[in-house]
């Protein structure tokens, strides 16, 4: 087996196998655009959480005052 017919089989399998859900769902654009960009929605929606997880983490620790807010807090300042 050459280089060249293993780099096809990687192509093939991704193409083939790994792809095909995404094939189907850009086939649905016509009649249903939100259907079709369910992929987009579900990470905006996974981005939304983990924002909002982050903001309540910071607030709570900015509520215990765990963070050395003076200017020689770190060495490098």
């Amino acid at each position: 087996m050459s280089w060249k017919g293993f780099f096809e089989g990687i192509q093939s399998f991704f193409v083939d196998v790994v792809f095909a859900p995404f094939d189907m769902l850009r086939s649905m654009a016509p009649e249903s655009w939100f259907l079709s960009n369910i992929m987009s929605w579900i990470l905006m929606a996974i981005g939304v959480v983990a924002f909002i997880y982050w903001m309540g983490q910071l607030k709570k620790f900015n509520d215990n005052n765990e963070e050395d807010r003076s200017s020689t807090g770190h060495s490098y300042l």
